[in-house]
């Protein structure tokens, strides 16, 4: 059965029989080619030139827009663009010298398939001076609402600039357990809220192992804006978030941290080791003048790719488990 792509940057082509796995480097090699040949054709070539493709030219075409960060379709038909673009200097071009002025006319339409572009965003500040504002935005939010507003207005991280909205929190900010993960996919920054899709399904199984729901738990990123491609965050956007996250902890003050990922738990532990080493072990996070605990695990997404470190998951959910108070107890 075929499956159609369309959307990206006026490329539309369709692949053909059973699925296969990722191209290899062979097919990859062949993509500048492929990729120069439709750009220098004019958009009503698109359709015959995607006929012309082969099966392998086409993954390896679409395995670029993907590693790119282009994963996300956003219109259902090709648009040329540098059409629009010339209709619009054409309309607003200044008449000659001694040419008799025209009435103003109306700018060209868009089609209405057509996305709506984003306005010109400020180049983020330098990282210190980044990170030194948010520390300032952040010690100045005295509740959860307050901090969301000022993570709005931010505009010291650079990943605001590609990411669709923040990603700031799901649950209850009342519960006694915090989930923390490293930062969005793209379902997340689809919806705007933490662990959605396929990794948030089995986050939500993984808690109902242990009798709890969203309800019963917080949840938020370290990073709040998702990195292009689902690509790790440097440790510079990790620092230029985190007196955010650090704030919301203060905040909401949990009993308990589930940790998710090595690279969260690098950035609340203050630790190096991986997720693998630190994982199962309980930390003391301090937290305006006392001490949470802290549990390191996998992230739920880890798990989709490697099923047999569910076991170790699980045996860190039982340890979360016997730490809770019981049903109506309080924590001593």
């Amino acid at each position: 059965m075929g499956v159609n792509y369309s959307g990206f940057s006026g490329i539309c082509c369709r692949i053909t029989g059973p699925a296969r796995t990722a191209p290899g480097p062979g097919a990859i090699s062949q993509l500048s080619q492929s990729a120069g040949m439709i750009y220098a054709k004019s958009m009503s070539d698109m359709s015959e030139i995607a006929s012309q493709m082969t099966r392998e030219e086409s993954a390896a075409l679409l395995a670029w827009y993907v590693e790119a960060g282009v994963d996300w379709a956003v219109g259902n038909t090709p648009q040329d663009w540098f059409a629009h673009s010339a209709l619009a200097m054409h309309a607003t071009a200044a008449p000659p010298p001694g040419a008799r002025p025209t009435p103003p006319q109306q700018p060209a339409r868009m089609p209405e398939s057509a996305p709506r572009l984003r306005p010109p965003v400020v180049a983020p500040l330098p990282p210190d001076a980044a990170a030194q504002s948010a520390r300032e935005l952040a010690a100045n939010a005295q509740t959860l609402e307050q901090l969301r507003a000022a993570m709005e207005v931010f505009d010291g991280c650079s990943l605001k600039r590609t990411a669709s909205r923040l990603v700031f929190a799901d649950g209850n900010p009342q519960a006694p357990i915090m989930l923390i993960g490293e930062a969005p996919g793209a379902d997340e920054d689809r919806q705007g809220l933490p662990f959605v899709g396929r990794a948030g399904a089995l986050l939500d199984r993984m808690l109902a192992e242990i009798n709890l729901d969203r309800s019963g738990v917080y949840i938020a990123n370290v990073v709040p804006w998702r990195p292009p491609g689902n690509r790790k965050p440097t440790p510079q956007e990790v620092a230029i978030c985190l007196p955010f996250i650090q704030r919301q902890i203060e905040l909401a003050r949990p009993q308990f941290i589930l940790i998710l990922g090595g690279a969260a738990a690098q950035a609340l532990l203050n630790v190096n080791e991986g997720i693998t080493r630190v994982r199962g072990r309980w930390f003391d996070y301090p937290c305006g003048g006392t001490v949470i605990r802290a549990l390191p695990t996998l992230r739920p997404v880890d798990l989709l790719s490697h099923p047999i470190a569910k076991r170790d998951v699980w045996r860190d959910l039982l340890a979360l488990k016997k730490a809770l108070p019981p049903a109506g107890g309080s924590q001593g």
